[in-house]
């Protein structure tokens, strides 16, 4: 037992940075603003300068080191994107995209809070190197446009859908404590960077309204209802000022918003500040302007340029004292401002060697299995020739299944994966599944030497595994060599499936082709969904992606993935990637030719009835209430969506409401939305808010997607 304590006290100062000496700043008791203004009254001038980088850490005042890391679908400590070799295991989630793809936020929450876990776990270890617990995530992007290099980080295109999951993944990140922090989130990246070309130097052009309405709405419900004090600003510019350096980083973000805590630039900013953007002549001139900008961290070498500045008087001292007084606050709030007597409720998570890393766990597994599941989408599911449909499996009627393709048996990481304690293939998956049967199972990785064809023809079922490559198969920076590839730094130049040809050879020699598309993006798959009898889509990444996917293929989960994105038919139906107005024909709200799937979409193995759409409206809420009935042969969730459309503006419909709903087979669910006034409207730049006005006239449509309306009213407020 004394080891034990030994251990625990040993690592509680490793952690906290307990060093003897006794600081007004560790009392609890004073406010966060008098512990802070102590802190910064005790720095030296060289203390403060090394504030500006992403260490939080005062080491002669007993502050810990305590840097940033990625968390996008898990803790991120050995990915493609991570050059020190590591191989660290964390639990590894679907893509980001594919957890959009759940539409649920309690599970979004439930992941995020096993991140933080592993996150403190870490930091907090014996013994261990790692010293972050600010996660850069969620991404608040929106993924306008599907040639984006990376849409797979984003939760979507619509501005509430991702909003709402953005507040989902922080609270489940930063915990429900009053006082502390599990870790800080840190979103990314603001504001409008969504093309990968060119984005250290190009400019995001819109109006104020857009930018309200969309671009940094979930930032803003982020910061306002998420509770994060973190983000990082974006290497583009906003109508033509570089995101480093925009005045609404102050003005809006920290005075309007509250943001009170960190602003980083990202990799680099500085210098491209010289030689992108070409903002300044000097990186003296341009670490001033970064600093005055209340920008509090560079990821980048600025130490030199501040001192420059500092001297040439171009630069305070009370500068660098605004921009870091966000970073110390951060580090108020996850605990490392304490003294020895902190009442952190996570100050011991992985300081007990004997316990079981939170990665080891059977929750972790369960929960990367269940969410691989939530996020599958059905986007088709129709008749085969046999005139039965494949899905669900049905292993009694079967006595052969050949599953094929690059991605049946490998799960590749993205830029921001990691490394799993384990990895389940959908091949593994289907196996284990299908163990105690009868059915015999065939794999082949491609058709050389007719392998595929030959699989195929023989079996009664072909499950076909195809999609993108996250990161273009080697780790290099820009390479993606496939054009309808793309990851951070490189766009993708087509839509199209690459392996679509494969997909039609298995089908011409077996109809009942199931296609399973692995992706981290949309394709323009019109073949496949025109021919196909059965599609499904999943993202990259999951380590239970094969037991998640074959819990849905066999009907031991009723799909209910949904979109969160258009899939467009063509990339011509798409307008120029650098056109950032969205009215011009971009996202389900003012896209002008019809998609190959709508957003909101998804289908089930049950079916759902609508009715009894009742609304009223008092205290400054409408509320919507209505019944949803399921009406087919098995248990199944039901994502219902409402959007309003402002018909005084004549404009498009937007989503303002959505759940998921478990509802049992014959059974009704009573679904209601509570709607704030004050918050449905469309941005009034007089008013500065979103109400709607008084006597406003709207019409409320509910369904199963952005396309398919099944209960709608016309009102006036």
């Amino acid at each position: 037992m004394k080891k034990i304590l030994a251990t625990i006290a040993i690592a509680f100062s490793i952690c906290t940075g307990a060093a003897g000496a006794d600081y007004p700043f560790h009392n609890i008791a004073l406010s966060d603003d008098e512990r802070v203004d102590n802190v910064i009254s005790l720095l030296t001038l060289e203390e403060k300068i090394a504030l500006l980088s992403t260490d939080l850490g005062v080491p002669r005042l007993g502050i810990p080191q305590c840097n940033q890391v990625e968390g996008l679908h898990g803790l991120s400590l050995s990915s493609p994107g991570n050059k020190r070799g590591d191989t660290i295991p964390t639990t590894i989630f679907p893509q980001a995209y594919g957890l959009g793809e759940t539409w649920d936020r309690d599970l979004i929450c439930r992941i995020a809070a096993q991140v933080a876990d592993e996150t403190r776990y870490y930091a907090q270890k014996p013994g261990s190197r790692w010293r972050a617990l600010v996660l850069r995530a969620p991404n608040a992007d929106l993924a306008r446009d599907p040639r984006w290099g990376r849409t797979e980080e984003s939760f979507g295109e619509d501005p509430y859908l991702v909003a709402e999951l953005t507040v989902a993944k922080i609270r489940g990140l930063q915990g429900d404590n009053p006082r502390y922090w599990k870790t800080a989130a840190l979103m990314k990246h603001f504001l409008a960077n969504s093309n990968e070309f060119g984005r250290d130097s190009t400019s995001s052009n819109f109006d104020s309204r857009l930018f309200r309405e969309y671009y940094s709405y979930p930032f803003y419900k982020g910061i306002t209802r998420g509770g994060s004090r973190a983000f990082m600003a974006a290497y583009n510019g906003w109508n033509g000022t570089a995101m480093a350096i925009h005045p609404c980083l102050d003005s809006i973000a920290r005075r309007e918003w509250g943001n009170d805590g960190i602003i980083c630039t990202d990799g680099g900013a500085l210098g491209l500040l010289v030689d992108a953007h070409k903002t300044f002549p000097t990186r003296s001139q341009g670490a001033a302007a970064i600093v005055k900008a209340t920008t509090g961290q560079f990821l980048d070498r600025y130490k030199d340029e501040v001192e420059e500045a500092l001297a040439t008087g171009i630069l305070t001292e009370k500068d660098i004292e605004r921009a870091i007084r966000g970073n110390i606050m951060v580090a108020l709030k996850l605990g490392l401002l304490d003294g020895d007597e902190s009442p952190n409720p996570y100050k011991y998570i992985g300081t007990d060697t004997t316990a079981v890393a939170p990665f080891m766990t059977p929750y972790a597994s369960a929960l990367a299995r269940e969410a691989t599941a939530k996020s599958v989408v059905l986007l088709k599911n129709e008749p085969a020739p046999n005139g039965r449909k494949l899905l669900p499996i049905d292993p009694s009627t079967l006595k052969k299944i050949a599953v094929i393709g690059p991605y049946a048996d490998k799960i590749v990481q993205d830029w921001y994966g990691s490394t799993p304690t384990y990895e389940v293939t959908i091949l593994d998956g289907l196996r284990r599944a299908l163990k105690d049967s009868d059915v015999e199972i065939t794999f082949a990785v491609d058709n050389r030497m007719g392998q595929a064809v030959n699989a195929a023809r023989d079996a009664d079922l072909a499950i076909v595994c195809v999609g993108n490559h996250p990161y273009g198969t080697r780790p290099d920076w820009f390479f993606c060599p496939v054009p309808s590839d793309g990851r951070e730094a490189v766009d993708r130049r087509s839509l199209m499936l690459p392996d679509e040809d494969l997909v039609r050879e298995i089908a011409a020699v077996n109809p009942n082709t199931v296609l399973t598309l692995v992706s981290s993006f949309p394709y323009a798959i019109n073949w496949s969904n025109e021919h196909l009898p059965a599609i499904i889509h999943v993202t990259h990444c999951s380590q239970e992606q094969g037991n998640g996917v074959a819990d849905v293929l066999l009907g031991k989960v009723n799909p209910a993935g949904r979109t969160t994105q258009t899939w467009v038919r063509d990339i011509l139906d798409l307008p120029e990637i650098m056109d950032y107005d969205i009215t011009h024909g971009r996202t389900y709200m003012y896209a002008t030719q019809a998609p190959l799937y709508p957003f909101g979409y998804g289908l089930s193995y049950t079916t759902f009835d609508y009715s009894n759409l009742k609304t009223t409206v008092k205290d400054g809420l409408l509320r919507v209430s209505f019944d949803i009935t399921n009406t087919g042969d098995s248990d199944g969730d039901e994502v219902p969506q409402l959007y309003l459309t402002l018909s005084d503006e004549n404009g498009p419909a937007k989503l303002k409401a959505f759940d998921r709903v478990a509802i049992a087979k014959g059974a009704t669910a009573n679904v209601v939305f509570e709607l704030p006034l004050a918050e449905i409207g469309s941005w009034n730049e007089h008013t500065k808010n979103f109400a709607l006005p008084e006597g406003s006239r709207i019409k409320l449509s509910v369904g199963a997607s952005s396309a398919d309306t099944r209960l709608s009213k016309d009102m006036k407020i």
